[in-house]
């Protein structure tokens, strides 16, 4: 029996990008095109089968503990952004100040996507949907260089906007203008997800 199933809803990528090194700061550059490898983007500051634990999994692992990396790539929604952008009052946010290697357009409330959600391109190539990203000092930092004193009003506004993390479940190109179709899992929410999150603050 099938596992996941194939919705109406389609995005379109509308930008690319690759971040080479993040150790001087999160902008990523854009591409017209990309061929996705198992270990993500190619030349990805974020790429490889694992990853260093970072602060998102503290409750989990060490700091640095090799994990596998479910987050190869950061996707983020046309629509999230332009919402962002009016918030913190500025005409546009730039998809490289995020660091961002997909925009999408076209999914409502995209940030909230079920983890495990796929996303495939006409041409096969499919990612998986980890989680939520969440709003980090980064991107502030990059807002602020082109939009002096605007850049602490980024996280109170991107909170459930910052899109997802995603991996490469089936390796293949990635264009300008491609179609992805949203699959999802075939799972009613857990019974005790509200209660194991109440009261904590996101």
């Amino acid at each position: 029996m099938p596992a996941l199933i194939p919705t109406e809803h389609y995005a379109e990528i509308t930008w690319i990008g690759r971040v080479a090194d993040q150790e001087s700061d999160i902008r990523s550059a854009a591409l017209d095109q990309v061929e996705l490898t198992w270990d993500g983007v190619p030349g990805e500051f974020h790429g490889g089968r694992t990853r260093p634990a970072c602060v998102r999994v503290k409750d989990q692992h060490a700091k640095g503990t090799e994990i596998a990396n479910v987050r190869q790539l950061s996707i983020v929604s046309a629509e999230e952004m332009a919402a962002i952008a009016e918030e913190i009052g500025i005409d546009a946010l730039r998809p490289e100040w995020l660091g961002a290697s997909l925009v999408l357009k076209g999914i409502d409330d995209f940030s909230r996507l079920p983890p495990a959600s796929r996303l495939q391109a006409e041409s096969g190539t499919a990612l998986i949907v980890d989680m939520e990203n969440r709003p980090c000092i980064w991107p502030a930092k990059e807002l602020e260089k082109d939009h002096p004193g605007l850049g602490k009003r980024f996280k109170p506004a991107a909170a459930h906007r910052r899109g997802v993390t995603a991996w490469v479940e089936r390796p293949g190109p990635l264009r300008l203008g491609d179609r992805m179709r949203l699959h999802v899992p075939d799972q009613r929410p857990w019974l005790h997800l509200e209660a194991c999150l109440s009261g904590k603050s996101f």
